[in-house]
């Protein structure tokens, strides 16, 4: 058998899926496959350099050597050059060498769709085929229960680099993680983790957000096999598992996907469209065909084989919008004459379809800035078809309410009731996210005013205020114990605060924050439609009191709410109820327990004295800086 012998795993009908954009499992046929072809176990690679002259594989099988083992350029213009290597095993190291059309350019490349990366700062690609047997069909079976837009949906943002370290400083392996992050995040009561970009990349300081390796789980923790691992067991432990992505931008690193084959192949060859100035990274071009199926495919990729539950798709608005970050002059309007990136808006859709029609129970989610219409309804109603947008304006506006000294509020309450007059405009997720944590910004707890007792006070009620908002919720790591310090991506957590009275009573509120919103079908029921909240008093600005009703399918199990964002105690605070009944206090944040002073409310009366619309009402306690849920 020659060094390269021809064969081939595509078919006709595959290379017309992929010149259309319309092959989605591009992963099963591109990149390398070990196999066995005429009794002799071997390796077939296929990449995809229309502009080559010549590829050749180059590894540590034939000392790096080029123009040994060269490809054979498939005869349909496909642009695919592949071949079978015999001889090459599991775990061999290789890239390609790619000489180009283009002026004789010789670019040597990591493989686009290498399953397995050689541990940064080294670039080469590796031969893998695990095997693994997936232990959640349980979950696989009844996940479209579980991860509905109707059912809580409570998320724990991780950097698995820096959530806990070695006493050496050294990572947690995927297997670690998959021991104390599940049992941490169950203890918890999160019901699904998020995972900042776990996809190979080269720059630590880019956090994941810099991607080499689109289909290959970063080295830094184990093997493709062992993110598996992890994955199934907070699976085995019914939390879902939603993975970052990243279609907007890549960066230029030699190894990496730019100016692959001498040409600009995966990145728009306008710089206008094709490089991003804030990241100095390249730019998909959306409008290519084998890149949107390269990008779907990827997607998929992610579903398939690693039985992830959902897609938080990252930079959203510099994809759809043709000025994003660009001056006059530095951008060209579409077709039409707007600001549109018309191509990008029309893979989105394409690949929410794709998704949503091949997995059951999985969702899309977009961070999306700006106020485009319909990104999180359906393509057929002419939506971007996501299933929910991050609510970049509630976080904000909540936020800056919230660093104002209590004595203020009262002049900015519209500040803090803003967020109900678009709030299901959308399906909204509420973040505090790692970029609110970062840059100089402060923690949270730091970015809370007055003494410590009220800076924990003000976080509890943070959070008490945000899981009794309507949409979903998500926390990154360290703000659920009330880390002091801006979040570091090259140490640990500082675990060592949750030994501390207040800290603990931040992590003991956030654990029965979840439960409470687990348990109460009128927290997550209708948390995306207007049927599921009425205001109570939106108006008591001088005392900076918001109170309003959480409503689920069933009457019985609403819940009242209310906010007392002063730290003044106010003793027969009367609001107005719906009907005459008994009503219990099942949750108030300044329980001693969590740290609070314990102004809590053992028996509400309700009293036939009309309040605030209603013929019903009642007078409670209101805690300092704290917040009150009554059923």
């Amino acid at each position: 058998m020659p060094n390269v012998a021809v064969h081939s795993l595509f078919t006709e009908f595959d290379i017309n899926l992929f010149k259309a954009g319309k092959h989605f499992k591009l992963y099963e046929k591109l990149g390398s496959h070990p196999i066995t072809v005429a009794g002799v176990d071997g390796t077939y690679f296929a990449v995809w350099a229309p502009t080559a002259n010549s590829v050749s594989v180059i590894g540590d099988f034939n000392s790096w050597q080029v123009g040994s083992h060269e490809l054979n350029v498939r005869w349909d213009d496909s642009g695919i050059w592949e071949g079978f290597i015999p001889g090459i095993q599991n775990g061999a190291l290789y890239k390609y060498n790619i000489r180009s059309n283009n002026f004789g350019i010789s670019t040597e490349k990591a493989d686009p769709f290498a399953r397995f990366c050689e541990k940064p700062p080294k670039t080469g690609s590796v031969v893998w085929d695990g095997d693994y047997s997936w232990q959640d069909k349980a979950w696989m079976g009844y996940r479209k229960d579980k991860n509905g837009l109707d059912k809580p949906y409570s998320v724990y943002e991780v950097h698995l680099g820096s959530w806990r370290r070695k006493a050496d400083n050294q990572f947690l392996s995927y297997l670690d993680l998959a021991e104390e992050l599940v049992q941490y995040v169950k203890e918890m009561n999160f019901t699904h983790v998020e995972f900042m970009p776990i996809m190979e990349y080269p720059y630590d300081p880019s956090w994941g957000y810099q991607l080499t390796g689109y289909f290959a789980p970063t080295s830094r923790f184990g093997n493709p096999e062992e993110f598996k691992v992890l994955i199934d067991k907070l699976h085995q432990n019914d939390i879902g598992v939603i993975l970052d992505w990243v279609p907007s931008h890549f960066p230029e690193d030699a190894h990496g996907l730019g100016f692959f084959d001498g040409s600009h192949l995966y990145e728009h060859p306008d710089r206008r469209k094709g490089y991003h100035p804030d990241w100095k990274s390249l730019i998909f071009n959306y409008g290519r065909n084998e890149v949107r199926a390269y990008l779907i495919s990827n997607a998929m990729f992610w579903m398939d084989q690693f039985h992830v539950d959902a897609l938080r798709v990252d930079a959203v608005a510099s994809m759809i919008y043709l000025d994003y970050s660009r001056e006059e002059g530095e951008w060209e309007p579409n077709i039409y004459g707007n600001n549109e990136n018309l191509d990008a808006i029309s893979f989105l859709k394409e690949m929410n379809q794709q998704l949503y029609a091949s997995f059951e129970g999985i969702q899309t989610i977009a961070e999306e800035s700006t106020a485009f219409s319909g990104v999180s309804r359906p393509v057929d109603l002419g939506g971007l078809g996501f299933g929910m947008k991050w609510m970049m304006g509630w976080m904000h506006d909540t936020l800056e309410y919230f660093k104002k000294e209590s004595i203020y509020r009262k002049h900015h309450q519209n500040d803090i009731t803003f967020s109900l007059t678009y709030a299901f405009s959308e399906n909204f997720m509420l973040p505090f996210s790692h970029d609110e944590v970062v840059y100089g910004k402060k923690s949270l707890l730091d970015r809370m005013p007055g003494d410590e007792w009220q800076r924990f006070a003000n976080l509890r009620l943070l959070f008490g205020y945000m899981f009794t908002h309507p949409g979903a919720n998500l926390i990154f790591m360290g703000g659920e114990f009330g880390q002091s310090s801006e979040w570091n991506f090259e140490k640990s957590l500082d675990w060592h605060l949750t030994q501390y009275d207040f800290h603990s009573g931040i992590q003991s509120t956030v654990k029965d924050l979840n439960t409470l919103y687990k348990n109460y079908p009128a927290l997550y029921e209708k948390q995306f439609s207007a049927d599921g909240f009425e205001w109570i008093d939106y108006g008591d600005g001088e005392n900076s009191v918001l109170a309003y009703i959480r409503k689920g399918h069933d009457a019985e199990n609403d819940v009242i709410v209310i906010c007392n964002f002063t730290p003044v105690q106010r003793e027969n605070y009367r609001i107005g109820v719906p009907k005459a009944t008994k009503l219990k206090e099942i949750f108030n944040s300044d329980a001693k327990k969590y740290g609070g002073s314990g102004v809590l409310n053992s028996k509400i009366k309700t009293d036939k004295i009309p309040s605030h619309a209603y013929k019903n009402s009642i007078e409670i306690t209101l805690p300092p800086l704290g917040i009150v849920i009554l059923q």
